[in-house]
């Protein structure tokens, strides 16, 4: 049955250059992506390997899109063609990234899929987070290597990217910091609309955020000196054991 989802059909007939998914992460990709088709955007992608998602991204993005690719393999460097550059370096080298980034510019969509050490997705994430454009999205896939000891993972160990993302996600939240000098708005926060988390994927979606407000509308319709009064006497109720 023909998938309505474009990439995961053009996976399924693709006899080209090799690609390599595993199968829930088009949805993901189309679900953050779909809003930057047909559009001049530029993506970059870490993970060449055999060319075959950088011909994919093409494909998605459509023919205003400038896709460019980043591998540590120098054979990935034939694989560039009009319009896309093949950067040849280890991600997890800063200043190779600050380079890449100097070149490349504003980027909308960063697909991080290179090696998969938790090292290196830090790296290159505190590295070109800061260029991705206002309304842009970074994602970062194949996040199960974080739990495997070959590639320094595990259950909650530190300097996963996986606990690296949970505190970001306090992070988002700091507008709500009453009590902890260290856990302040930064950058981050003021930058980041959203993370989503799924099955060996976050994904990281960029706006400019304010502070929150609240405000309400229509009429209050219960005493609120009455419920208090009752909810406490519920607790003093509840503590004596009747």
């Amino acid at each position: 049955m023909p998938s309505d989802n474009p990439l995961r059909a053009y996976f399924e007939q693709h006899e080209g250059p090799s690609i390599h998914k595993w199968l829930h992460y088009f949805d993901v990709y189309d679900r953050h992506f779909s809003k930057y088709r047909g559009r001049p955007v530029t993506v970059l992608e870490f993970g060449v390997l055999h060319g075959g998602s950088l011909q994919m991204w093409r494909d998605y993005f459509g023919p205003e899109a400038v896709v460019h690719g980043v591998d540590i393999d120098p054979q990935c460097a034939d694989l560039a063609g009009d319009g896309t550059k093949i950067f040849i370096g280890d991600q997890e080298d800063r200043e190779f990234l600050r380079s890449v980034m100097a070149e490349v510019g504003t980027v909308d969509v960063v697909i991080e899929d290179g090696g998969h050490w938790p090292r290196q997705q830090i790296a290159t994430f505190e590295e070109c987070y800061p260029s991705v454009a206002t309304d842009g999205v970074f994602l970062v896939e194949d996040l199960h290597t974080n739990y495997w000891e070959r590639f320094e993972g595990g259950l909650g160990r530190d300097g996963t990217f996986i606990e690296y993302a949970k505190r970001l996600s306090d992070q988002l939240n700091a507008w709500h910091s009453r009590d902890d000098a260290e856990f302040v708005v930064d950058d981050f926060t003021r930058t980041t609309r959203s993370m989503h988390f799924y099955d060996s994927i976050i994904v990281f979606e960029k706006r400019d955020v304010r502070r929150p407000r609240s405000r309400r509308s229509g009429h209050e319709t219960i005493d609120k000196a009455q419920s208090k009064r009752t909810i406490r006497g519920s607790r003093s109720w509840r503590r004596s054991g009747r």
